[in-house]
């Protein structure tokens, strides 16, 4: 096998990840993905694709990831680890397709809009 590219998106974030065969590694930007994000929920989301197609330890993922804040990132990296295991075996698809981990989810910032203060905030309004 040699190396998957895929990418993962999720509000402004954007996760591009290269899937090799090894010991399970995950590098995020350079460093361990456990420095990376240490809180457990978001290492619970990096490995969920892995823990529900039983493949963890299997291979190596490489990350580069840019854009937004650490929850998007986490969610851009989730996508793309899950579009490179369909990739890689087509049978993990409908595994990952019901826990909703192949949608890209469409949810952006609104706009802010002239003559408002934020996007859906008005200004104050002086009947007097």
């Amino acid at each position: 096998m040699s190396v998957i590219n895929t990418i993962g998106r999720r509000k402004s974030s954007v996760a591009r990840i290269y899937v090799s065969e090894g010991t399970g590694q995950v590098t995020v930007n350079k460093k361990d993905f456990k420095i990376y994000f240490p809180t457990g929920v978001l290492q619970y989301k990096i490995n969920q694709p892995f823990a529900l197609t039983d493949t963890v330890g299997k291979y190596d993922v490489k990350v580069n990831v840019k854009g937004g804040g650490v929850n998007g990132q986490v969610e851009a990296i989730r996508l793309a680890i899950s579009r490179a295991l369909v990739e890689i075996d087509a049978e993990n698809k409908p595994l990952l397709k019901a826990e909703s981990l192949m949608t890209r989810d469409p949810r952006m910032v609104e706009r802010k809009k002239p003559g408002q203060p934020k996007a859906r905030k008005k200004f104050q309004f002086s009947k007097r």
